[in-house]
């Protein structure tokens, strides 16, 4: 199959090696060492796709992350959405096709695996062309530990895409001697394949790295598919080089008209001549060598230069190959269908433009000067400078840990740019108190890179019956006129006209649109574009898959996945368990042929009647010790702490600063200057960093230690009106009678010479103690409980039984039966919320005079009056309906329901529910809307089994 834009020789691709790919439906080949673009390019195609809002086709404008119309569509062998040609790496059997700005996610699951790894160093160098190459190699000779990072598939940078010589020889054979000697260092780490997308503070940078191969997307494999690179760095440099800069002019978006640039890449690496008649639109220099380079390759060149004045010394090369230079000419627009056939050109002197001819092209390339790639500097919260000389904003500070190099610091000339390199180096060296190795030997560059001799500022070629179709931003469809409308609209600033016009949110993130759209805002405006500035640039620099982010966070990984040490035993047992604040808890043990809901109520019935066991261990336990111990618990909690005696546990709510519940638990005195703190199990995570966060920032002069120790004690409930007796056997040396040990206190056992703490702590109103025991032992204790009870016929029971036991009781869940907005005394638990104290985290709020609202809502009970009902939870609580049709919308809301079950005990369902004015409401009947159906139920207290707290003591 022949390829015709194909050169007989050259580039960087492995001519001896076909590539077998589909586009669009079409077979075609290429080269190992293609990108997709190149490749597409290679075999006359142009257009890609279509654009995302008015439908006009679309090409290849860049060679790399900066292409705006190159969007593609992987379909095989895994579907990936929204990538660049120009950043694919060819490969066998690669199936896409173009799409308009919208892919399509994968509907089958991705067995390839992502990954994340750790990288401290001294000096990180982002970017290997050749001002980074001699910084890292600077560094490397230093002794200094270093990571050179750079997103091609090989060092080089701007170098892979010229015929620039080094010392009288071509360019990369000097690269590929540096990474040779960098390899060579044992310290150092080079990543090709690489991008930093982020910079962060202290230091801090992230960088995606893809694999060097396409295998395993149908299998697992060895190697990741791509991996976040985490790395913290003492000193950056950045050596990100520059991004080309279009014009705008009319219908600048057809396909064929790419950057100048970008086509002297795709022929010097790719082997690819982009087109047999091109025409070249300049305002600077740099686009002569890719005209010259062309004219080389055989195509047929023609050069506009905007500039009253050519250059003399590219006029005379130009002139030696056969291509006519016009200066003082421009591009006005262009004609074509799905591929640009003619160039609109005119004349351009003294400022006016003179009518416009068509000059015939196939291609047609672009160089409106260059943008220094200041992204990760910006994002470091460096200020920018307007330069003049450029026509682009680039770094205008120093910034402490961070240098910038070569062309993203304005230098352009190739041998500027390893002096650079080195000198940025050697800055970071002398910064970590370190000397500079061997300086690099005195090279002779010749460079044909752009070098900016008098260049023309031009933003774009103004027209004002086009400005509908004079596109600033081609990914998103923004033209001039969408600034034009902006600052009519009163926009000045460029953040606002951003996100007013989409300019620069595209999949390219403004790379060559960004400084554009300053600049025509500036003219329409009459400002000078240095009072404009920027977009603000924020990671990531290239878009990052969400997958990638994850890493290895994903399927059981995606959550820490946390087991209680008897979780095996809940596993033989059959247990069906539910996730708790990431643990694995049994939410019932189902005898053959049981649902949940026959379980449960089996398993309520034998703790109520005679003893239940339950694996409490994922309760949070925060361990609190030092001698203000007790002076941070009472600040903290609504009632006092300190006062507690030890060998006793008290019961406590905790508040926010609004006055509002957010968790609730035990609190045990072990010794004068130790608690251990229980709370909810979703909750332990929070209320530690809560109380470290009070301890450290508020109050840090108190003398307190705070200790997780969730995973270092296992809890056992022994619960029902056999519990005393199980847990006596088991504890024959313990008295559990009431008299010697009283509901909230705790003792210390023993058994088989292992520590065991045991609490006379009820969460189900019933008598029960709390084992606690260390998680080692915690396997060999519950069996021991276990065979003690298997007399009375103990019977496990999990999560959803004590939850039907808690609500009967009234014991609200935190997050469950509260939202956010919900006080202690809107629960009933005024006795909860001390009068002594002088203060604690929320009283002040309690004084505000909403909290004492008579219609706030509060906890209730609620008894559905066809004794059928299990209502559903979070259903709305209407006002009593005589016609039993709900009123027309809106419908006045009192509440609603927190949990609902039926209950073994009352033989009904019955639930819990926040309703306006509750407490005063007892006895009404109200109505809940049940699939279409009005229930009515009867609102009672929140206590519904044993109000008299009789069963609690046995």
């Amino acid at each position: 199959m022949t390829t015709p834009n194909r050169t007989d020789d050259g580039g960087r691709i492995d001519r001896s090696t076909s590539v077998s790919f589909t586009f669009g439906g079409r077979a075609l080949t290429g080269h190992v060492g293609d990108t997709l673009a190149s490749a597409l390019l290679a075999n006359g195609i142009h257009q890609v796709t279509s654009s995302i809002k008015l439908g006009r086709p679309r090409g290849i404008t860049a060679a790399w992350a900066e292409d705006t119309g190159g969007l593609v569509q992987i379909e095989k062998p895994f579907p990936e959405p929204m990538l660049l040609a120009s950043t694919i790496e060819l490969y066998e059997g690669l199936v896409a096709r173009g799409i308009p700005g919208q892919g399509c996610l994968a509907d089958i699951g991705d067995c390839a695996h992502y990954d994340a790894v750790h990288q401290h160093t001294d000096v990180l160098v982002v970017g290997a062309g050749p001002g980074g190459l001699a910084a890292a190699l600077t560094a490397a000779r230093s002794g200094a530990r270093v990571v050179l990072l750079d997103e091609q598939c090989e060092a080089g940078g701007t170098l892979l895409g010229t015929a620039d010589l080094i010392d009288g020889v071509p360019a990369m054979r000097w690269v590929a001697a540096t990474v040779a000697e960098l390899a060579s260092y044992p310290d150092v780490l080079h990543l090709q394949r690489t991008t930093a997308f982020g910079t962060y503070d202290d230091g801090f940078v992230l960088a995606l790295q893809r694999r060097t191969d396409h295998l395993g997307f149908d299998a697992p494999a060895a190697s990741p598919r791509q991996r976040i690179w985490r790395i913290r760095a003492r000193r950056i440099v950045i050596a990100t080089g520059a991004h080309e800069r279009p014009v705008v002019f009319t219908d600048n978006d057809r396909p064929g008209i790419m950057l100048a640039g970008a086509a002297r890449t795709f022929l010097h690496r790719y082997g690819v001549t982009v087109g047999e008649k091109a025409v070249v639109f300049t305002t600077n220099d740099s686009a002569y060598a890719a005209a010259v380079d062309l004219a080389d390759a055989g195509v047929h060149v023609t050069v506009l230069d905007s500039r009253p004045v050519a250059p003399a010394e590219w006029v005379s090369q130009c002139g030696t190959r056969g291509i006519e230079v016009r200066s003082e000419s421009v591009v006005t627009g262009t004609r074509g269908e799905n591929r640009i056939t003619d160039a609109l050109v005119a004349s351009k002197a003294d400022g006016e433009i003179g009518p416009s001819m068509p000059l015939a092209c196939d291609v047609l390339l672009v160089s409106g000067g260059w943008n220094p790639a200041v992204h990760l500097f910006s994002q470091s919260r460096g200020k920018l400078r307007y330069d003049e000389r450029l026509g682009a904003f680039m770094p205008g500070e120093d910034i402490e840990g961070i240098d910038v190099t070569g062309s993203a610091g304005g230098i352009f000339s190739l041998g500027a740019c390893i002096d650079a390199g080195q000198d940025a180096a050697s800055k970071a060296l002398a910064a970590l108190g370190r000397t500079a190795g061997e300086p690099l030997s005195a090279v002779r560059a010749t460079s044909t890179d752009p070098t900016f001799t008098d260049p023309m500022i031009l933003w774009r070629i103004a027209d004002r019956r086009g400005v509908h179709t004079q596109f600033v931003d081609a990914a998103r469809d923004a033209t001039v006129a969408d600034i034009a409308r902006a600052v009519g609209a009163g926009m000045t600033a460029m953040e606002h006209i951003k996100r007013y016009t989409t300019i620069g949110t595209a999949h390219d993130q403004g790379k060559t649109s960004g400084v554009l759209a300053s600049g025509i805002t500036a003219e329409l405006l009459g400002r000078p574009i240095e009072t404009l500035g920027t977009t603000t640039f924020r990671p990531p620099y290239t878009p990052v898959a969400f997958a990638a982010l994850a890493g290895r966070a994903r399927g059981k990984l995606f959550d820490p996945e946390r087991r209680t040490a008897i979780h095996d035993w809940h596993v033989g047992r059959g247990a069906v368990f539910e996730d708790v604040g990431q643990w694995k808890r049994p939410r019932f043990y189902p005898l053959t042929g049981e649902d949940m809901d026959a379980a449960v109520l089996r398993e309520c019935t034998a703790v109520r009647g005679s003893v239940g066991i339950l694996d409490g261990s994922t309760l949070g336990k925060i361990d609190v010790s030092g001698p203000d111990a007790g002076v941070l618990l009472d600040r903290l909690y609504t009632n006092m702490m300190s006062t507690l005696k030890v060998g006793m546990v008290r019961y406590g709510v905790m508040c926010g600063v609004d006055g509002m519940v957010i968790d609730d638990g035990t609190v045990m005195r072990l010794d004068d200057e130790r608690f251990q703190v229980f709370t909810t199990t979703g909750g332990a995570a929070k209320i530690l960093d809560w109380m470290e966060e009070w301890l450290q920032t508020e109050w840090p002069e108190l003398v307190v230690r705070l200790t997780s120790v969730t995973e270092q004690w296992a809890t056992f409930p022994v619960v029902g009106p056999k519990s005393r007796a199980v847990v006596g056997e088991v504890f024959p040396e313990l008295d559990v009678s009431q008299e010697m040990f009283p509901f909230m206190a705790w003792r210390a056992a023993q058994i088989g010479g292992v520590h065991v703490r045991v609490a006379r702590i009820s969460f189900s109103g019933e008598l029960a103690y709390e084992v606690n025991v260390d998680g080692w032992h915690a396997p060999a204790v519950w069996s021991r409980l276990l065979a003690a009870g298997e007399h009375y016929g103990i019977t496990p029971y999990g999560t959803e039984t004590m939850h039907v036991l808690r609500a009967e009781k009234g014991y609200p869940i935190i997050g469950q039966d509260t939202d956010g907005t919900v006080t202690p005394h809107d629960l009933g638990m005024s006795w909860a919320v001390s009068k002594k104290k002088k203060d604690f985290v929320g009283k002040r709020s309690f004084a505000r005079t909403e909290n004492s609202n008579p219609l706030r809502k509060q906890l209730v009970g609620l008894l559905p009056l066809d004794k059928e009902t299990v209502l559903p939870e979070g259903s709305q609580i209407i006002e009593t309906i005589d016609s039993g049709v709900l009123p027309p919308p809106p419908v006045p809301m009192l509440g609603h329901v927190t949990s609902s079950y039926m209950s073994a005990e009352l033989r009904r369902p019955f639930a819990l529910a926040l309703i306006k004015g509750g407490h005063a409401r007892i006895g009404d009947t109200v109505h809940i809307p049940v699939g279409g159906e009005l229930i009515a139920a009867e609102i009672t207290g929140s206590v519904l089994v044993d109000p008299e707290g009789a069963r609690r003591d046995g």
